[in-house]
């Protein structure tokens, strides 16, 4: 037996949105046996907007009953059926979660109406159900309103299970499916084609724009628990809404996709994406040449369009960094930002570049130093590790602090040259963020670390 439900609610999430009407019809399979309908008198202000869309003002449900007084009659009528709606894990929450609020554990099996309708009548150009009932020829004078739209879908379930020669609709209640755990707008082949493997995922809006990029160790694994749980929030059941279509790119190790994941959010900028978007290594060493020749190092806020001689968390560690410099190279913490005023208390005294005592190609030539020493001090290492298949290894490559790029090579390759490796890897735009997870990596992992140049 099924039970066809439609609801009409003041908000598109269940965890602060009330329902205003709620319909079901009882279905044997072939045809409607019996039918319920009642406003509802939701506890919170209906917008004006969902007035508009459908009809259900304030003043309406000012005399319903609330939803805890039907709550027993809606629960009886729904225990023991098969919940069927018109993208069903939008009903099925609401009502879910407000029989839980009236003390009732609903549990039964459900099938959605726009996910059976693409798989029996495959190839239509709209599956809402106003299109669909058009294209169909059902008639709903009473759309948006949860009677009409109910008897709607219990006509659409009708002409399902007359078009169903394939018994999708069987398929769909086995224990093992995880049909209707999916979004409405997915293919089910689309999770069907996910290995068990390292990874990184896209998710696709209609338009096929990326909303979300994702890194995994089992990659079906991680993709399938994005569709389960009882999250009711308002950003989850926008994201389920929004996903149309998954890709995948396969990894040799959960750290190249880890680090994927990382390139892929800064190139590709996802809507739902946001902790990756947020970090930034907040400080850099700068140098830049005076009017008068003098390089001058200084230690401020990252900025997008300059590069670093060297990046930090904090202000006080570069500037205890910088305070090294100005001491091993005899640098005039003037020049260096430290000292804003007074006599310069650098280690030439009155003597200083500052005072146009040293010359600027002298001074120049201990600024570089300095920086060649910063550079040199950082480690270039390669991580050799697993590879997708058995014949190859993983590859990803740190060169003199900063994150180079990843690939992968043959079994046996000799990767004592730092130049024939790179001609063999893939270069990536790199941040702070990937250069800290690949040396946490390497402390881990130091058996699976390549050093070059003797450092580090």
């Amino acid at each position: 037996m099924y039970a066809i439900v439609d609801i009409e609610t003041t908000g598109g999430h269940a965890s602060g949105n009330g329902i205003t009407e709620i319909a079901i019809c009882i279905h044997n399979g072939k045809k409607v046996i019996e039918r319920y309908s009642t406003l509802v008198n939701p506890g919170v202000y209906i917008p004006v907007y969902i007035t508009a869309l459908t009809g259900i003002s304030n003043e309406m449900v000012e005399n319903a009953p609330p939803f805890a007084d039907v709550a027993d009659d809606i629960y009886h009528l729904l225990n023991g059926k098969i919940f069927v709606a018109h993208n069903v894990n939008f009903d099925h929450s609401f009502v879910r979660h407000h029989l839980a609020a009236a003390g009732y554990d609903l549990q039964c099996s459900k099938l959605c109406t726009v996910r059976l309708g693409r798989k029996i009548m495959p190839g239509l150009p709209s599956y809402s159900l106003g299109k669909l009932c058009r294209h169909l020829g059902i008639d709903n004078e009473s759309r948006h309103r949860a009677a009409g739209d109910a008897e709607a879908t219990s006509q659409l379930f009708s002409l399902l299970v007359e078009s169903d020669t394939q018994n999708h609709i069987q398929q769909a209640l086995k224990q093992n499916s995880k049909e209707q755990t999916l979004p409405p707008h997915l293919p089910k082949q689309d999770v069907d084609a996910l290995p068990y493997t390292p990874g990184v995922y896209y998710f696709h809006d209609e338009k096929g724009k990326v909303v979300y990029v994702g890194k995994a160790k089992n990659l079906k694994k991680r993709v399938c628990s994005h569709f389960t749980g009882n999250n009711i929030g308002p950003q989850r059941q926008e994201f389920l809404r929004n996903i149309c279509h998954i890709t995948f790119q396969v990894c040799g190790t959960e750290l190249i996709a880890f680090v994927l994941e990382a390139v892929e959010i800064k190139r590709l900028w996802p809507k739902y994406n946001r902790s990756l978007k947020r970090f930034e290594q907040a400080y850099g060493m700068y140098v830049y040449e005076d009017q008068r020749g003098y390089l001058r190092l200084a230690v401020d806020k990252r900025k997008k369009l300059m590069n670093t001689v060297y990046t930090c968390n904090t202000l006080q560690e570069g500037r205890s960094l910088l305070l090294s410099l100005i001491e091993n190279f005899e640098l005039c913490p003037k020049l260096c930002f430290i000292q804003t005023a007074g006599p310069c208390t650098g280690i030439n005294g009155g003597q200083c570049a500052c005072e146009g005592h040293e010359t600027v190609h002298n001074y120049n030539k201990k600024v570089n130093a300095a920086i060649d020493q910063l550079s040199d001090a950082l480690p270039t290492f390669a991580i050799r590790d697993a590879g997708r298949t058995d014949d190859e290894h993983s590859c990803i490559l740190v060169e003199k602090g900063r994150f180079y790029g990843m690939g992968y090579i043959s079994h046996y390759f000799n990767v004592d040259s730092l130049q024939q490796l790179k001609s063999h890897l893939t270069p990536y735009p790199g941040n702070d963020y990937i250069r800290g997870m690949i040396a946490g990596y390497a402390t881990k992992f130091p058996e699976r670390k390549v050093v070059f140049g003797g450092r580090d």
